[in-house]
């Protein structure tokens, strides 16, 4: 008769499994099935809510961009023929004008103005947490309590901008909001209030610059605006990178102080792209025009940044090397 081992060593030969001594590979394998179905439980909520609120919209929106759509009536296949008129549209080309014009001025300023105060607040001094606070206050105010003190900062009569410029000056400030020539001057200065997230930014990036670098430079002699240009603004390239691509995609959708503050005016000189698009679906009842004209506006902006991205090797450097 033969003994328990005998029989366990038989079964094992012969192929069956020994309750209790399952391969590892079996257990492994067992773990990562559990730990893919939960994975695809536990995104499950925000995949179904991508497609029902962002795929879904967007599939619908490009085939109403090729029909004559006014909300009320069922959609009319009219092909190309809302993408033909846009080359004859004054008002798509005077809006595409002025928010590249903004762009090209908002966004290289914005930038400049965040890196540097980025850099004095991150020096060590008494206090500094609280002029951190204070600058990043502004960006939780909402879009339209922006705009509304926009609207009394520049108000020709009594605004504050222009009742500082007499109290200095002696003389009357601009009319801002009624002038087209100082109208986008006072867009752009309002964007200015909510750069404390992009400051945030900044300070993130300088304060991962490693020290070591600072002191190798010093040691070569590099002092002040020396140790900026050839450690600090090199090593946050990807970080100017980063925010000048989120920058320009957020100017060309620069819509809710323009809406609040002037409506486009005055004669069109604030008449942003994304304001355009707003009035022709919402006010003109134009659905299929202006999904057309929102996938205009996508297509550039993949456009610059699929550009700004293949020519970023020649000037975005990184600690490793890489690039």
């Amino acid at each position: 008769m033969a003994t328990p081992l005998q029989t366990k060593k038989a079964e094992s030969l012969a192929g069956t499994p020994i309750p209790g001594t399952q391969p590892r590979f079996a257990r492994v394998f067992n773990i990562r099935r559990r730990e893919t179905l939960w994975f695809y439980i536990l995104v499950a909520p925000w995949i179904v809510g991508f497609l029902i609120f962002t795929a879904g919209p967007m599939l619908a929106s490009l085939y109403f961009s090729f029909t004559k759509y006014d909300i009320v009536s069922q959609p009319r296949w009219v092909g190309l023929q809302n993408y033909t008129n846009l080359l004859t549209d004054k008002l798509f080309w005077q809006s595409l004008k002025v928010t590249v014009l903004y762009t090209l001025l908002s966004v290289p300023i914005s930038t400049m103005l965040s890196l540097g105060l980025a850099v004095l607040l991150n020096q060590r001094v008494a206090g500094i947490r609280i002029f951190r606070t204070l600058f990043y206050i502004p960006t939780i105010v909402s879009g339209v309590a922006l705009a509304m003190i926009g609207l009394w900062f520049f108000n020709a009569d009594y605004g504050l901008i222009n009742s500082t410029i007499k109290l200095v000056t002696g003389s009357n400030g601009p009319h801002w909001l009624d002038s087209g020539q100082w109208v986008l001057a006072a867009m752009i200065l309002i964007t200015l209030w909510g750069i404390g997230g992009t400051i945030v930014i900044y300070l993130a990036g300088l304060q991962g610059i490693p020290t070591e670098l600072y002191e190798a430079a010093a040691l070569d002699g590099a002092t002040g605006y020396k140790l900026f240009l050839n450690v600090t603004l090199p090593l946050m390239t990807p970080v100017i990178f980063f925010t000048t691509i989120i920058g320009t995609i957020n100017s060309f959708q620069f819509f809710t102080a323009a809406q609040v503050m002037t409506s486009g005016g005055p004669d069109y000189a604030s008449y942003f792209y994304v304001l355009y698009l707003y009035n022709t679906a919402f006010r003109d009842f134009r659905m299929g025009y202006a999904s057309a004209l929102a996938w205009v506006l996508f297509i550039i902006v993949m456009v610059l940044t699929a550009l700004a991205f293949r020519s970023s090797a020649s000037y975005i450097h990184y600690q490793d090397g890489e690039e």
